[in-house]
């Protein structure tokens, strides 16, 4: 649930900050965008804290060196949620994390499937983590086609 407050709650304030008169974040779009790269930078960075040890459980067990797969989104969360905050760079950066929760989509899938756990709680259940990846698409795929 963390994921979508970041995202409710940066895009929330960025746009408050635009309506009292920074011109950077003057409209929804550009309010989005931060909101957006507040999450992944969030979901990001918890592939390098104590929670690694749970994400590396969450890959698939047919896929190899989960370990190197937890390196490897977490670097390009990052690194889109950086991406995200440069106008230049933001709807390719949204295009590209789209792509990225597609492709990890099949990992909270087996996680819910197997019952593990993230935080020494349950993950998410599908129907509510298929919910919220459905938001978090359209969000990064409503900066990736909205110009």
């Amino acid at each position: 649930m963390a994921p979508l407050i970041a995202l409710l709650t940066g895009t929330a304030v960025a746009r408050i900050a635009g309506l009292l008169g920074v011109d950077a974040l003057d409209g929804w779009h550009p309010a989005l965008r931060v909101g957006l790269a507040l999450m992944f930078l969030l979901t990001g960075i918890a592939h390098f804290t104590s929670r690694r040890t749970d994400l590396v459980a969450m890959v698939p067990p047919t896929l190899p060196r989960p370990d190197m797969l937890v390196t490897l989104t977490g670097v390009l969360e990052i690194a889109g949620a950086l991406a995200l905050l440069a106008p230049v760079t933001a709807r390719w950066a949204a295009a590209g994390l789209a792509l990225l929760m597609l492709a990890m989509f099949p990992a909270n899938v087996s996680a819910a499937r197997r019952r593990l756990t993230l935080a020494g709680r349950p993950v998410t259940p599908l129907a509510t983590r298929t919910a919220l990846q459905t938001v978090f698409v359209a969000a990064a795929l409503a900066i990736a086609l909205g110009g």
